[in-house]
C-alpha cells in the first residue's frame, strides 16, 4: 500500500482474519471433528467446508474475499500512476505480480515441486485467480473512470450468464448448470486438455477426474468481477467521502448486492466451483458487509487493541498463503510429541494441526516484528 497515505487497518485485519481461518482454523477444526465424532459438532463444521455444487456456506467466502481485498489495496498502490503519461513502470509492476502469482499458484498445488512432468497443470488456484482479476480490474483502474470499470463490471457479469445460458457445444451448456454439463466445464477440458487440474493420460486419450468440477477459463471473466468489487470499495475507502459515510456505503452496498445475487439465483444458481455470476454478487456482498464492519470497528471507532495477532497474518498474507501450502511443518510436531500419543489418543492429529499452525505464526510473527513483507 502507498506509504503516503495512512495504512488502512481494517483491511489488514480483514485479510489476517480470513488468512487466519485458511492457515490455521481449518487444519485444527477438522481433525478435531474426527476426534469428537458428534453430530452436533458436524452440524458446526458445515461452516467450515465447502459446498458440494449449488449453494453457499460461510467458508466458501474465504477465496473470494481474498480476492475482493486485492482490489480494495488497488487505489491505495496504484493512484499515483493513473496521471502518469508513461506508464510503464506501473506495467512492469502489474506483470511482475501476475507472473509470480501464477507461479507461487502452481507451486501451491505441486504441480512445480513435485518435479514431475505429469503433474504439470497450468492454472487451479487461488492465487492464478487472484493474477487474472488483479491484471483485469488494474488495467481498468488506470485508464477509464469508475462508471466505466462499474459497466464493465456488469458488462462481464452478463456475458458469463449469456454464454452458460444460451451456447451449446457437444452437448455442455445451453443453461445446464450440472457438474457434468455446464459450458464452463466443457470450456476448460477443451482449453486444457492435459494440464487441467487432476487430468490424466491413459492409452493416449486425456481422462479427467470425476471429483474435480472446479473451472477456471470462462470463469476468469468473473474473477476480473470480483477483484473489481473489491476496487470499487477501495475507491470508497480511498475517497474524501465522510467516514460515517464509508462504512455506511459499504454495507448499504452490501445487503444490495446479496439480496440482488440470490435473486439472480433462482434463475443462475450460486455455484463456487465455476464462479457463476449469481455467487460473485452473493459473495462479493458478504465481503462488502464484512469490510464495512471491521472499517466501522477499527478505522472508525478505534477499536485496535489485541488485534496485532491478525495483522501479523494480514501484512504477510501470501507468506502465510504459501507455508500452508507448501510446507509441511507436521515433521517437527510429530518429532516433539511422538510420546503423546498413547495419552492423546484421536487428539494426537490436533495436536500435530496446531503444532503445524503455531510454527508457521511463530515465523509470520518475526518477520512481522523485523518488518518484512513479501511485496508481489
Amino acid at each position: 500500500m502507498n506509504s503516503a497515505y495512512k495504512r488502512l487497518e481494517s483491511l489488514d485485519v480483514l485479510r489476517g482474519f480470513d488468512l487466519f481461518c485458511l492457515v490455521a482454523l481449518e487444519g485444527i477444526l477438522h481433525p478435531l471433528g474426527r476426534a469428537i465424532d458428534a453430530s452436533w459438532y458436524n452440524d458446526f463444521l458445515w461452516g467450515f467446508s465447502h459446498v458440494q455444487w449449488e449453494g453457499f456456506s460461510s467458508w466458501d467466502l474465504v477465496m473470494p474475499l481474498f480476492m475482493f481485498m486485492a482490489g480494495v489495496s488497488m487505489p491505495f498502490a496504484l493512484s499515483r500512476y493513473k496521471a502518469m503519461p508513461d506508464k510503464w513502470a506501473v506495467y512492469r509492476r502489474i506483470i511482475k505480480r501476475v507472473i509470480l502469482l501464477w507461479i507461487f499458484g502452481m507451486m501451491c498445488q505441486g504441480n512445480l515441486l513435485g518435479l514431475d512432468p505429469d503433474r504439470i497443470y497450468l492454472y487451479s488456484n487461488t492465487l492464478q485467480a487472484i493474477a487474472v482479476g488483479y491484471l483485469i480490474a488494474a488495467l481498468l483502474f488506470l485508464h477509464v473512470r469508475l462508471s466505466v470499470q462499474i459497466g464493465t463490471a456488469v458488462a462481464l457479469l452478463l456475458a458469463y450468464w449469456g454464454a452458460m445460458q444460451f451456447i451449446t457445444v457437444d452437448g455442455y451448456g445451453g443453461g445446464n448448470y450440472t457438474p457434468d454439463g455446464n459450458l464452463a466445464e466443457w470450456v476448460d477440458r477443451t482449453v486444457l486438455g492435459r494440464f487441467r487440474d487432476a487430468a490424466v493420460v491413459e492409452n493416449g486419450q486425456v481422462v479427467f477426474a470425476k471429483s474435480y468440477r472446479y473451472t477456471w477459463i470462462l470463469s476468469s471473466l468473473n474473477f476480473g468481477v470480483t477483484v473489481l468489487t473489491g476496487l470499487f470499495a477501495g475507491q470508497i475507502l480511498k475517497s474524501a467521502m465522510d467516514r460515517k459515510r464509508k462504512w455506511q456505503w459499504l454495507l448499504g452496498i452490501g445487503v444490495a448486492m446479496v439480496a440482488l445475487g440470490w435473486l439472480w439465483g433462482l434463475q443462475l444458481p450460486v455455484i463456487k466451483k465455476i464462479w457463476t455470476s449469481s455467487m460473485v454478487l452473493v459473495s462479493s456482498g458478504y465481503c462488502f458487509l464484512l469490510m464495512g464492519v471491521f472499517y466501522y470497528w477499527i478505522d472508525y471507532k478505534g477499536h485496535r487493541k489485541n488485534l496485532t495477532w491478525l495483522k501479523v497474518y494480514g501484512m504477510n498474507s501470501i507468506v502465510a498463503y504459501m507455508l500452508a501450502n507448501v510446507i509441511s511443518f507436521r515433521c517437527i510436531g510429530i518429532s516433539l510429541f511422538h510420546g503423546l500419543e498413547q495419552y492423546t489418543g484421536n487428539y494426537y492429529p490436533v495436536l500435530i494441526a496446531a503444532s503445524n499452525a503455531l510454527i508457521i505464526y511463530v515465523i509470520l510473527w518475526l518477520l512481522y516484528k523485523r518488518n518484512i513483507f513479501l511485496k508481489v
